[in-house]
């Protein structure tokens, strides 16, 4: 039996090296395909995107913008209401014909006017239905969107019905159609057609992203129901009115007057563009007055859209004007003024004419610059704090301050550098609220009342002896430049100031009658008469005042003061009723309004100027503080070549220390009291014997400044001298308390 044997051959060997090497080239092959796969599946999912956000656009009308659609809608209308109001227009035609035919009996053009009026009236419903409302167009879109939604159905019943029908013919249309279809809705975003939902983040390709998708990495953001309808929330044409009777419409949702009093309001001219925005002059129906509409500002606003910041409604004071017209303006923006600060022309200029030149202060909303001319007035600042009381009052001052002629008195209840820089120029200047400062003010005002009076009594003499000099009772230029120039009062924080001088009671006799108690007063009583008084008997001799306050109510405002004020300016307060304390009740009901100030109105006042001037709402110009003190070291140095630099801004600045000064002070009152062989001296005495023994140093002096430096050379204040000088028991120094003050050498 022969045995077989078998030997393996080529082609078991090819076997067997394919099932070894065949799996390999598998992976090879997907290995270089998957470069590929991944990209046309990221194309794939990124046509899927765009053509899911195109189609889902179109169901929410995207495409059709608001005003596309306020046209359809419109369009609409006007053809519904063609017939008729071609017949309308064509019935009033033939009635003002009518009404021109010569020799028309006078009932019978009573009769044809009456039905003119009506038809006229027609005319204007027929302009009023035109006008498209936002629920309007609410409806309109969602009737847009219904009307999508049926058409993608009955397009889609009819696909199903071919089908059915013809199989072949249908999917032969599908076939070319689809793809097509596909293509054009996955074309690549155009930057209007990327969602706000959409933004582009890091690893996402922008606009392939459709709204409500979650994608790792893109915020999802809901749709609201404002985006879905297309109707905006905010109306940028908010504020604008398309002609008389859409303010006559405004006005009336506003109170300002009823719809039966529609035909009776009237524009005094047009509507038209002034400065950063426009006016209209109104005609209110006959009995009704201005201030209707002044009270209604934010009843005006609320019907305009707008915030009541950019209404100003002042009545027409002009020569063409009555009690019964005002003046509208309306800005374009919501705060006209600005948020940037204004620099002063004062800060470069070298010297100022403040009698002919006044103050310049700033521009209103419109642009017109301000200036106020504050000789022959006084002038009240209040509002709340941190609004710019300080800067406005810092202009007057800087403008007194560059004028040699202008004597300058300050006074302010608190200490801090706001005021330091007219030390330089100032004739008085006082700070604080203390019992004693108190006093000090009460005294300096009782003084500068009896030099201004003395000045009245000069005028009188120069009147009888040559009336052209002094030609109307006043102080002229002439007088000013020879050293009868203004003066100027400034009082700060005059709330803290009647606050600390209502803790004083001032005695108003020096010795009590029967050896009863002395009557007293309080020093706030006297400090509001001493400068209410200060106004009205300096005015003719050049006294001005500006008196500022931060609490605007009955107790840091006295009537009495602000009444004799012609001029007032108010800040930012929080209600009509502060306004009033401030400008008075007949400036808020003529349209001054700082209480419709917002929080954004910093440096905006109004200003009342009284008498027909009115009011104006402006934005003061800035001089910061460094700006300031060169302003008064200039106006110092015009006071000196001037010859005008008095009071207590003779002695600031010295070349001498203050210690010095004061040591010598104290060194003479001690010398001529020991000369005099007297230990105590009123103050009255002491100041006599100085001024008579020491004239050159102490001539200008006054009873209020010895006082103030004897106390700043460490004497103290005044003491009960006991029976002297045919007193029972007066104030002043002794001997030992100002020995004691001057400091020792040691060794």
């Amino acid at each position: 039996m022969a045995v077989e044997t078998t030997t393996p051959g080529p082609a078991d060997d090819e076997i067997v090296d394919a099932e070894v090497i065949e799996p390999t080239r598998m992976d090879l092959l997907k290995e270089k395909a998957a470069p590929h796969t991944t990209r046309a599946k990221a194309v794939l999912a990124g046509q899927r995107a765009r053509v899911g956000l195109r189609v889902a656009a179109w169901f929410r009308t995207d495409n059709v913008t608001d005003e596309k659609l306020a046209q359809e809608i419109e369009k609409k209308r006007r053809q519904a209401d063609s017939q008729n109001l071609r017949e309308v227009k064509a019935r009033a035609a033939h009635l003002r014909s009518q009404l021109q035919t010569p020799d028309l009996d006078v009932q019978d053009a009573s009769m044809l006017s009456l039905e003119l009026a009506g038809v006229e009236a027609r005319l204007e419903g027929d302009a009023d239905r035109m006008k498209v409302s936002g629920r309007d167009m609410s409806r309109a879109r969602w009737s847009k969107k219904a009307g999508r939604v049926g058409m993608a159905a009955a397009g889609t019943y009819a696909g199903f019905q071919g089908l059915a029908m013809e199989p072949l013919l249908a999917l032969a249309a599908l076939g070319l159609g689809g793809p097509a279809s596909w293509l054009y809705l996955g074309r690549p975003l155009s930057a209007d057609e990327i969602p706000a939902a959409a933004v582009p983040q890091q690893g996402v390709v922008p606009g392939v992203v459709p709204p409500g998708v979650s994608v790792p990495g893109v915020p999802f953001v809901p749709d609201t129901l404002a985006s879905m309808s297309r109707v905006s929330l905010v109306k940028p044409e908010s504020g604008r009115v398309q002609g008389e009777a859409d303010l006559v419409t405004a006005m009336v949702k506003a109170g300002i007057i009823t719809a039966a009093q529609r035909d009776e309001t009237h524009l005094a001219g047009v509507i038209e563009p002034a400065g950063p925005g426009w006016t209209a002059t109104v005609d209110l129906p006959r009995g009704l007055k201005a201030s209707a509409a002044v009270s209604r500002i934010e009843d005006l606003a609320s019907a305009l859209r707008i915030k009541k910041s950019r209404i100003e409604i002042t009545p027409d004071t002009g020569e063409d004007g009555h009690e019964g017209r005002f003046i509208l303006w309306v800005a374009n923006e919501d705060n006209p003024y600005g948020t940037g600060k204004n620099p002063s022309e004062l800060i470069t200029a070298p010297a100022w004419d403040f009698w002919g030149d006044g103050v310049p202060l700033g521009a209103d909303a419109r642009r017109k610059r301000h200036v106020l001319h504050l000789l022959w007035s006084s002038l009240m600042i209040g509002g709340l704090m941190g609004y710019g009381k300080s800067y406005l009052a810092r202009l007057v001052a800087a403008a007194a301050a560059l004028d040699p002629t202008v004597r300058i008195v300050v006074i302010t209840g608190k200490t801090g550098p706001d005021w330091a820089p007219l030390r330089h120029v100032a004739h008085q200047w006082i700070a604080g609220a203390s019992p004693d400062i108190i006093r000090q003010v009460l005294d300096v005002m009782e003084q500068t009342i009896e030099e201004m009076q003395d000045r009245g009594t000069e005028l009188d003499r120069l009147y009888e002896e040559d009336p052209d000099l002094v030609p109307e009772g006043k102080i002229t230029r002439e007088l000013a430049a020879k050293g009868m120039g203004p003066v100027l009062l400034v009082v700060d924080e005059l709330q803290e100031l009647l606050d600390g001088a209502a803790l004083v009671q001032v005695p108003i006799e020096d010795e009590p009658e029967n050896g009863g108690r002395a009557k007293t007063r309080s020093g706030r009583d006297l400090m509001v008469e001493g400068f209410a008084r200060y106004v009205r008997v300096t005015r003719f001799v050049g006294g001005m005042g500006v008196f500022i306050t931060q609490r605007p109510d009955a107790n840091s405002v006295p009537t009495a003061l602000r009444e004799v004020c012609a001029k007032r300016a108010s800040y930012r307060v929080k209600g009509d009723r502060s306004a009033k304390m401030v400008l008075g009740d007949d400036a808020v009901a003529g349209g001054a309004a700082p209480h419709l100030l917002g929080d954004a109105s910093k440096g905006v006042v109004v200003l009342d100027q009284g008498e027909e001037a009115g009011h104006a709402t402006l934005k003061a110009d800035v001089i910061d503080l460094p700006e300031f003190r060169d302003i008064c070291l200039r106006g110092r140095q015009l006071r000196t070549d001037a010859g005008t630099l008095t009071g207590n801004a003779m002695e600031y600045g010295r070349e001498d220390t203050e210690e010095a000064a004061r040591v010598r002070l104290l060194t003479d009152c001690v010398v001529l009291m020991d000369d005099f062989k007297v230990d105590r001296a009123r103050t009255e005495r002491l100041l006599e014997i100085l001024q008579s023994h020491i004239p050159g140093r102490y001539d200008d002096v006054t009873k209020v400044q010895l006082q103030a430096r004897l106390r700043a050379a460490g004497a103290g204040t005044t003491q009960k001298l006991g029976p002297i000088d045919g007193m029972a028991n007066p104030n002043g120094y002794t001997r030992a308390q100002l020995n004691d003050a001057i400091p020792r050498k040691k060794g």
